[in-house]
């Protein structure tokens, strides 16, 4: 759920306070001391998160800036002001941080004290309102800045200039122009801004779901989901990749953080690629276009499935359920091409004896999925996703809890009570109450991302939404699409790839579906599956050069060339770009209204489309049971095209392109292996 930060890019400036080096006597105070209200403000947040979602609800504009008070707090505590500034001595950047931190929660705790008095005085706001809304804009700028970057700091302050100077703008895009105080106003004391619908969905459905998955890791989740991954795939061709793949699918529906995959589960899998025989730029590739698709996978699929869900009015459960097919479409194209690899470098997997025992690893980690299956219960239910959060990591802390119990109760047997590897009752409970509070304060940290960008989202869908920009910008792409469909898409999808050199993946699905979503919809494609195609190119910046987060981080680990690890992600991820254009013209999402998944056109749609991507990849690699000659790659790719046209006369020829291509590999094979028994 989480956006982690940028590796390689801003790990100096994002350093923790407890990650710095050991300070001299004289400061170590100031940093523990720094370090103890970090973690109580972080454990304090969750907590307040949990009571919020399961328990009482708030007011939307006071839950969203006691949220934003808190992660701006935890934002200017653990960032540093630019790269090389310490947070181990005090120095007059510390000060100036602790000051940040003051006027956070002043400004926050102003809307709170008087929103009453500020919902009576829409419009007629006093001297003190117009201050305390510059200085908590200001606040969010900052973090921006610190947080994610320059571009989209950049982004949000031309936003404030455009509405401010709209009478001298171009004729294109010309608008009366607004008042500092109409701005600023609107951005910090209204839910037209910063305190929109991003932050909303961030301070409610979003910090429940990256809870439940710290929560997970912490307790052991991760290296369940990559051991049970390992025990299903490890045994085939190129076994450790497929397990990249399948694990990181695993993670990635509970965490939606596709950075945050890499880091997660290529520690464990690059090095095992490595070890058989992938190249390291390939091994780094698998490991970021598999995380990738996490964010796409369900039951949790990062920030942007619970933004769509609010900006389409749909329920949760109905954006898990279209959305599983063409996830499960991307994975299969990911293991296609990693088959194929396999195969054409003789890349064998490991000795059935040499792996975990699938039913063992499920035995021993059975409550690990005791918590999903609780949560996807909760929201067949018709529970809001809150609630469903809510429950989720409470049935992970008793699992974890009950789990381990067992195991401590039990290895009496094997310690006697005088053995010192023995741990008493009192120090068991210590344990555990430290791992829970630690996952608390995980949580809050990971949040920490997400939410600044979508309170910096917030400054520029406030100002598109006064200024009317987006409807200016729907009307340029269906001009320069001359009303086609599919060119739409692609300039959609071009201009993602544009968005998210700078901004996050859920930045960038806000913005793409603020300004050229309304385009979509004008030609006629329908609200969710425009949202949905909006949502899969908002991904295309983790895998896409010339900015690749997560091949850069695959790259980091693997010890590989960044640019050339991103251009083969950016290869194994294809599906991410054919899949979305397929969702506009075949019924891959459902059929009618309900999105009903159980209809003959839906079935036929996902057949001709796997079958599709299947002779897309062979064509991509030239092989299928073996090397491709250059007629039987052309095949391939005709029967790719043919499958993909959504007409009766293309999925003809497809189909019978694509069989003619296997034929005539299956026909070689049989004649060199009968060259080889003569």
């Amino acid at each position: 759920m989480s956006e982690t930060h940028l590796p390689g890019n801003r790990e100096d400036r994002d350093r923790s306070v407890s990650a710095v080096a050991a300070p001299p006597d004289r400061h170590r105070n100031l940093v523990q001391w720094t370090a103890r209200l970090v973690a109580v403000l972080a454990v304090s947040l969750s907590l307040f998160q949990l009571y919020t979602a399961g328990i009482t609800a708030l007011t939307a504009l006071v839950q969203r800036s006691i949220h934003l008070g808190a992660i701006l707090s935890l934002t200017f505590l653990l960032k540093a002001p630019f790269k090389g500034a310490r947070k181990d001595k005090l120095t007059v950047w510390v000060l100036m941080d602790w000051i940040l931190v003051l006027a956070s929660v002043t400004c926050t705790f102003y809307i709170c004290y008087n929103l009453t008095d500020i919902f009576e005085r829409q419009g007629d706001w006093l001297q003190s309102d117009l201050a305390i809304s510059i200085i908590g804009t200001l606040l969010v700028l900052e973090a921006c800045r610190r947080v994610i970057g320059l571009v989209m700091t950049g982004i949000c302050l031309a936003a404030i200039l455009y509405a401010h100077f709209g009478p001298y703008m171009p004729e294109l895009i010309i608008h009366k122009g607004y008042s500092i105080e109409r701005i600023a106003t609107t951005l910090w004391l209204t839910t037209e801004g910063i305190f929109g619908l991003p932050i909303g969905v961030a301070a409610t459905f979003v910090f429940v779901f990256v809870l439940f998955g710290a929560f997970l890791e912490s307790t052991g989740g991760g290296n369940f989901f990559i051991e049970l991954a390992y025990s299903i795939t490890g045994r085939f061709s190129g076994g450790p990749a497929k397990t990249a793949v399948v694990a990181s699918g695993f993670m990635g529906s509970v965490s939606g953080s596709a950075v945050g995959n890499v880091v997660a589960t290529g520690s464990f899998t690059i090095p095992m690629m490595k070890k058989v025989g992938y190249r390291p730029h390939v091994a780094g590739a698998i490991e970021a276009a598999a995380s990738t698709g996490g964010q796409l996978m369900p039951p949790i699929m990062g920030a942007g499935a619970f933004l769509m869900a609010e900006f389409t009015e749909t329920s949760y459960l109905t954006i898990v359920k279209v959305a599983l097919v063409p996830a499960i479409m991307y994975y299969v194209t990911v293991l296609l091409f990693v088959h194929y690899e396999a195969k054409k470098y003789g890349l064998e997997g490991q000795p059935r004896e040499n792996l975990p025992r699938a039913m063992k690893v499920i035995r021993e980690g059975l409550h690990f999925i005791i918590p999903v299956l609780i949560l996807i219960y909760v929201l067949r239910a018709n529970y809001s996703p809150m609630m469903a959060g809510f429950v989720a990591v409470l049935s992970t802390v008793a699992a974890s809890l009950a789990a381990n119990s067992i195991r401590w109760a039990t290895s009496g047997r094997r310690y006697p009570s005088d053995d010192p590897d023995r741990l008493s009752l009192a120090q068991f409970g210590l344990r555990e109450l430290k791992q829970t509070l630690g996952a608390l304060e995980k949580g809050a940290r990971n949040a920490v991302m997400v939410s600044v960008a979508c309170g910096a989202a917030g400054i520029i869908v406030g100002m598109v939404t006064l200024t009317g920009m987006g409807l200016k910008f729907s009307s340029l792409v269906l001009d320069l699409s001359f009303g086609i469909e599919a060119l739409a898409i692609l300039l959609i999808g071009a201009a993602s790839l544009v968005l998210g050199m700078g901004l996050p993946v859920t930045a960038s699905y806000i913005v793409l579906a603020t300004l050229a979503g309304p385009a979509l919809l004008d030609m006629g494609v329908p609200l969710l599956v425009t949202h949905m195609i909006v949502f899969w190119y908002s991904q295309d910046a983790n895998v896409t050069p010339p900015v690749s987060l997560a091949s850069f981080a695959g790259a980091g680990i693997a010890g590989a060339n960044p640019m050339r690890t991103a251009f083969t992600s950016w290869k194994l991820a294809k599906g991410l770009y054919i899949i979305p254009l397929i969702m506009a013209y075949r019924p891959l999402l459902g059929m009618g209204e309900n999105y009903e998944l159980l209809h003959w056109e839906v079935a036929f749609a996902m057949v001709t489309t796997t079958l599709g991507l299947v002779a897309f990849a062979s064509a991509l690699e030239r092989y299928f049971i073996r090397r491709a000659t250059w007629l039987e790659t052309g095949l391939f790719t005709l029967g790719a095209a043919g499958l993909f046209w959504p007409q009766a006369w293309g999925d003809l020829l497809g189909g019978l392109a694509f069989m003619t291509a296997i034929a005539l590999q299956k026909f070689r094979k049989n004649v060199f292996s009968e060259s080889a028994r003569k």
